[in-house]
């Protein structure tokens, strides 16, 4: 499993993200505090406060974790330096 933060500030990016998580064949969760929706659930993600950087898991093998990874890498939040 692989977990990393996203943010999605439009619907756009909502629905971009929803569709890469529907090719994924791994499943994938988005959490958002004690909140765990199916990441290929559109009305599940709009359902959490997308306000805020949400958590991704990511529960695949690696091969399919970092394809995921990859076509979500727009949406990423990078870790401060």
């Amino acid at each position: 499993m692989s977990e990393f933060l996203i943010t999605l500030s439009s619907i756009d990016d909502v629905r971009q993200f929803v569709n890469a998580a529907t090719r994924c064949t791994c499943e994938v969760d988005v959490l958002s505090g004690r909140y765990v929706v199916d990441a290929k659930s559109i009305m599940g993600l709009f359902s959490l406060d997308l306000s805020q950087p949400v958590k991704v898991e990511v529960h695949g093998s690696a091969a399919e974790r970092a394809a995921f990874e990859q076509s979500v890498a727009a949406f990423e939040v990078k870790p401060e330096q």
